[in-house]
């Protein structure tokens, strides 16, 4: 059911402008169930996968290293928003289906992106949870769509977007009737060029009195490179957030996408153990 349309507002009506996502005096955090999986609660999530879906049982290699890693969402792109119209642009309906067999295979559940309001229906048909990508933060007859779909949404920042501005494109979201937000921080353009972005933490942190939504990270769009993925992923568990969205890959090099940020799965089950000992540190379990 679609909740009660986004009133007009002035600067000092902050409260209904953030209504459905404002944290309230000893509010706890929401927790967005995909599945099995639980964000927001004592255990950390660990989202993981190829950037994009590929053919030949690659997928499902993958799939297989994360989940024994310790993955319990498998994120990979069937369709894939690129900077460029020449770059590869994802399998599509086929890389749903490719979704849909990996997860009968290992169990996992899926994330995975949709870019056009049109294939909302088609995305919530084999994805257990829908990702609105940093290029389509603000893409507001998709966030109405996505918010309609029966689904929990992952909602990336924009790579140019404030947090006030993210916050209200969740709040299309919820005001269309989410049935749960998951927000994640995936790093926000600045001046800075020696990596692919500037991973903004302190969002983590100021956002955990400013909501009541989960938070995740995402190391590898922020990064660009493989190297600092795994400090990036200790830093974010160590700041507060309750989940990881990690680009791994069985050959990094013959990715079809985001290749030089994508982590070998035996890369990332010492991430894993690296961010399991952080966590245990910070009273959380992953």
């Amino acid at each position: 059911m679609k909740g009660e349309p986004l009133m007009q507002t002035s600067g000092h009506d902050a409260g209904d402008r953030y209504r459905h996502t404002r944290r309230h005096t000893g509010q706890p955090t929401t927790e967005v169930t995909v599945g099995p999986v639980v964000f927001g609660a004592h255990r950390i999530v660990m989202a993981a996968g190829p950037c994009a879906v590929e053919r030949d049982g690659n997928l499902l290699r993958v799939a297989r290293a994360v989940a024994e890693a310790g993955a319990t969402l498998l994120r990979g792109g069937a369709f894939k928003p690129r900077t460029s119209p020449y770059d590869f642009q994802g399998l599509g309906e086929e890389g749903l289906k490719l979704l849909s067999e990996a997860k009968d295979v290992t169990g996992l559940h899926i994330l995975t992106e949709v870019l056009d309001p049109r294939d909302v229906d088609l995305v919530a048909q084999h994805a257990d949870m829908l990702q609105i990508g940093s290029r389509s933060v603000q893409n507001f007859p998709l966030l109405r769509e996505a918010g309609a779909s029966g689904r929990p949404v992952l909602l990336k920042r924009g790579m140019m977007t404030t947090v006030d501005e993210w916050l209200s494109s969740a709040e299309y979201l919820l005001d269309a009737g989410a049935v749960g937000v998951v927000l994640c921080e995936r790093g926000i353009r600045t001046f800075e060029t020696s990596t692919r972005n500037t991973l903004d933490l302190n969002s983590v942190a100021y956002l955990r009195a400013r909501t009541h939504l989960p938070l995740i990270v995402d190391p590898s769009h922020a990064a660009g490179d493989a190297k600092l993925v795994t400090a990036l992923s200790r830093a974010a568990v160590a700041v507060g957030a309750d989940g990881l969205l990690v680009e791994v890959h069985h050959d990094p090099a013959r990715a079809y996408s985001d290749g030089e940020q994508s982590l070998a799965p035996d890369q990332f089950a010492r991430t894993v153990a690296e961010c399991r000992a952080v966590a245990q540190a910070v009273g959380r379990d992953l």
